[in-house]
């Protein structure tokens, strides 16, 4: 199998779609059955948190998930949002995360980095080539 692309609107509902999509993928290209919750919730958790850093910053641009099984199972999703944004909450003192002014998306995007890396070994997180946006990259192995 080659890579498979998905791009969606930054809509929360097309998440679900992503996760479907990114788990049947998986399956096909060899991934345990045991890793399968692991693989959706990540891919769930990387797409909500691209779809809140659009909405937050008021970027139509899509969302893209890509998927491929070139030696492993790798799934690369990729947000527009301006490069300060996609370090989220990381950089903020843990008294500003207190606050009640945080927006919900600007909550999801930073508890974001956490979930995935209880989910996933392989993480890495990088601004894109063309210097807007962050992609996220999850790797899991195959069983070929």
């Amino acid at each position: 199998m080659a890579t498979v692309k998905l791009s969606f609107s930054p809509a929360p509902v097309h998440v679900r779609t992503a996760r479907l999509v990114g788990v049947a993928v998986a399956r096909r290209a060899g991934v345990r059955e045991d890793l399968l919750d692991e693989v959706r919730l990540a891919i769930g958790e990387a797409c909500t948190r691209a779809v809140a850093l659009h909405r937050q910053y008021g970027l139509p641009d899509p969302v893209l998930v890509e998927m491929s099984d070139s030696g492993a199972y790798t799934v690369r999703v990729v947000d527009r949002a301006p490069i300060e944004a996609s370090i989220g909450l990381a950089a903020l003192p843990p008294d500003e995360l207190a606050k009640e002014s945080l927006s919900e998306d600007a909550l999801t995007t930073g508890v974001g980095f956490a979930l995935l890396a209880g989910f996933v070994e392989d993480l890495q997180v990088r601004p894109v080539d063309e210097g807007v946006g962050t992609e996220v990259r999850m790797v899991w192995p195959v069983g070929r």
